[in-house]
């Protein structure tokens, strides 16, 4: 079979449960673009501390002179003067579900956010455009003094930990998209585990873009104190616009001495969402943080989770997954430093391009002078779908340090004609099989989720297959 009939099995595809889009209602929306004006309209509507005010403009000043990134997609279309960087869009935050607005709540429920918090989430937050419009957190955890909230409100009640973390991993001056995250954030979430207590049932937030020409920028703030652990879920989508849409959230993980936590990642985002995102962790001693990360849908991904190994012992634990299709560019890799001995890394990344995609796999992995016995193993394969798709990988490697172990393989695939006709002799349709085939490809990571987010992403999966080989 060839590469250009394996395009032409299929012809439509299947209209997504995320795709659909509600009536605009904000009771607040910024001016276009981003000025001193746009960031004091937000400090205002969260009647924030003048030490926050200050960290927002510190921010606008950085983004103002950084330049875009000189590495990956093209960005050129991206037009910051045509965005709303602000948009409100209910007067409060619910306590329950019932109290969200009935379009908001119409929204979350096609989104089965309520089932999955009654059946398997320990928490959940829902952030709609610009805004968190619920959060709860199970009254047990409560008792065991663990915070689950939006981060203004750990401005308001927990300034001690908010200043002592917000901005220290990534600070507003590291890149553009930073800097401007800095200055407009709104929403997110904010975590503390105290020490020794595990959070056994995971915590979930959901992002979703409503508005057309809109800028989401929630910010992270993760604190797992000694001894603990935590598996955060966080799930993203958007209608599909004519419009730009743009997203570029901060996330900041800090895993203390033997702590462990889990940063899981389903982004469906639409193909006009431009998701430029900087996430980043630091392990201290014989503590372990991982990453899990699926990347469906946007037009243009720029997303490479870091670790920063800084205690003897800790590890780092990244499975990236990329899935790029027409007009997608998914740049998506990981990053890991280092810093103390007898530290370890795995990094696995998977991907699948299709009908003209790109995927890109950008790593780098950095063992300082001081760093002795440390073990890193890097793994990166891709699977092309068509001769019009295309795979890169450009990883960088920097060793100072003779005692380290480091191993990098990579490679690239393709459906074989032996795999289809195999299948065709078993009865198994074109179309089945070559589902069949990136199925297999990618279950290595799909089975690193719990069993509600496995079946899921296997349906997300499923719905994309469907557009591009049967």
């Amino acid at each position: 079979m060839t590469p250009d009939r394996l395009r032409q099995i299929v012809t439509s595809k299947p209209a997504s449960r995320y795709s659909f889009r509600d009536p605009e209602r904000p009771v607040l929306r910024s001016p276009k673009g981003l000025s001193k004006v746009v960031v004091d309209l937000i400090s205002e509507q969260k009647d924030e501390p003048a030490w926050m005010r200050r960290i927002r403009h510190e921010g606008l000043r950085h983004f103002l002179r950084l330049p875009l990134p000189p590495f990956g997609p093209d960005l050129s279309r991206l037009k910051f003067d045509e965005l709303y960087f602000y948009l409100k869009p209910s007067e409060r935050k619910a306590q329950t579900w019932d109290d969200v607005p009935p379009e908001i709540q119409r929204t979350f429920n096609r989104l089965q956010l309520p089932k999955y918090e009654q059946e398997f989430l320990a928490g959940v937050g829902a952030q709609y455009d610009s805004e968190n419009i619920y959060h709860h957190v199970l009254p047990q955890l409560r008792k065991q003094g663990v915070i689950f909230s939006d981060v203004e409100t750990a401005v308001r009640e927990r300034p001690d930990l908010v200043k002592k973390y917000f901005g220290k991993l990534v600070p507003s001056s590291d890149n553009k998209f930073a800097a401007l995250n800095t200055a407009v954030w709104s929403g997110g979430s904010f975590i503390y585990v105290p020490p020794h207590v595990h959070v056994e049932l995971p915590l979930q937030a959901y992002f979703r873009i409503n508005a057309s020409r809109m800028g989401q920028f929630e910010r992270t703030l993760i604190i797992a104190d000694e001894g603990s652990f935590v598996h955060y879920v966080e799930g993203c989508s958007a209608p599909t616009y004519q419009a730009s849409a743009l997203h570029s959230a901060v996330v900041e993980v800090y895993a203390e001495r033997s702590a462990h936590v889990r940063y899981t990642t389903l982004q469906n985002w639409s193909k006009n969402v431009y998701n430029l995102v900087t996430k980043r962790a630091r392990a201290a001693a014989n503590a372990t943080v991982e990453w899990v990360d699926f990347n469906l849908g946007s037009g243009v991904t720029m997303k490479y989770p870091a670790v920063l190994l800084t205690g003897r012992g800790a590890r780092a634990d990244i499975l990236s997954m990329a899935y790029a299709g027409k007009h997608q560019h998914q740049d998506a890799g990981a990053r890991v430093l280092h810093l103390a001995p007898e530290t370890s890394s795995v990094i696995t990344s998977k991907s699948v391009s299709y009908g003209g995609g790109r995927t890109t796999f950008r790593g780098r992995l950095r063992v300082a002078p001081n760093a002795a016995d440390c073990r890193s193993q890097i793994s990166c394969q891709a699977l092309i779908l068509d001769r019009h798709s295309a795979s890169d990988t450009f990883p960088t490697l920097e060793v100072d340090n003779a005692s380290a172990v480091v191993a990098h393989e990579a490679s690239v695939a393709k459906i074989s004609d032996a795999q289809m006709f195999y299948a065709g002799t078993r009865g198994i349709p074109s179309k089945q099989a070559a589902a069949l085939v990136v199925n297999g490809f990618f279950e290595p990571l799909i089975k690193e989720l719990p069993m509600e987010y496995a079946v899921e992403m296997n349906r997300l999966i499923e719905m994309e297959m469907v557009g591009a080989v049967g």
